[in-house]
């Protein structure tokens, strides 16, 4: 396996520049380098920091997949919309530049995002072939759209069911009303949308299940390929629900939770993302 690390430049970072880490699976024995999907794992933290728990030991379940995996350490506060977006926007264009040298299948570019991480995913989702997606990277749409989306326990909507903390992070505590509509993504789903992998608790009581409920909704009604899953329990903030991702904390455990990671497997396998 390979391991490499890049700095991500867009205008308007505050804060220095995001980070890319990169883990490239090597071919196996003789057999010539095939491409494989590379999954971008984007974590939470309410657009405040990026939490650990939800980075490194996820990407190592998509390499133990056979996809390559990548982290990326995207601008928070104080940084505001559309930095974050840009710097994922820009990381999906990377990726496909450097297709040859790292094996990447430049077709099989796939964001797994968590909590507020799922926000940002999601806004790559539904923005990709708007100018706010790639203005300022020099890029395409189609050089940033991504190939699928991994949602678990997703921020999407501003509006009664928000995660307040996450919105006045990525726009500030002055966002007007149209401000906040312009970035609640259930409002913004169209049919152009990439398949969909989406995980939620019914419990979760700080993102509440209602927002992946409104995205469901929004993806059925624009006629999105997606599949999604409802836990009965569990707490927000599981990442892989077992016990090396709790920190410690037995509430972070949540056995039957933990199916999430191998149903997405299945859709990857299933190639249920590609397009037709």
């Amino acid at each position: 396996m390979k391991y490499e690390k890049m700095n991500l430049s867009v205008e308007g970072q505050k804060t220095g520049e995001a980070e890319l880490c990169l883990y490239l699976l090597d071919s196996v024995g003789e057999a010539p380098a095939r491409k494989r999907p590379m999954v971008i794992v984007v974590p939470g933290g309410g657009y405040e920091h990026c939490s650990k728990r939800e980075g490194e030991p996820v990407a190592m379940k998509f390499l133990a997949m056979g996809c390559h995996a990548c982290i990326l350490d995207y601008s928070v506060s104080p940084n505001r919309f559309p930095v974050a977006l840009r710097e994922l926007a820009l990381a999906i264009a990377t990726i496909r530049d450097h297709e040859k040298d790292w094996n990447v299948d430049p077709k099989s570019v796939l964001v797994c995002g968590f909590s507020a991480g799922g926000h940002l995913a999601c806004s790559m989702g539904v923005f990709w072939n708007r100018p706010v997606a790639y203005e300022g990277i020099g890029r395409t749409g189609k050089e940033v759209r991504p190939d699928g989306l991994i949602l678990c326990y997703p921020v999407i909507t501003a509006g009664e069911y928000c995660h307040p903390g996450s919105f006045v992070s990525l726009l500030g505590e002055d966002a007007s009303v149209k401000l906040r509509q312009a970035v609640s993504l259930e409002n913004h789903v169209t049919d152009q949308m990439p398949p969909v992998f989406l995980w939620h608790t019914v419990t979760d009581d700080t993102v509440p299940v209602e927002n992946s409920l409104l995205l469901a909704g929004a993806m059925k009604k624009n006629h999105v390929n997606f599949e999604m899953h409802l836990y009965p329990s569990g707490c927000h903030g599981l990442s892989l629900a077992s016990e090396e991702t709790s920190g410690g904390k037995d509430y972070l455990v949540e056995p039957g939770c933990q199916s999430w990671i191998l149903l997405v497997q299945s859709w990857i396998e299933g190639q249920q993302w590609k397009q037709k």
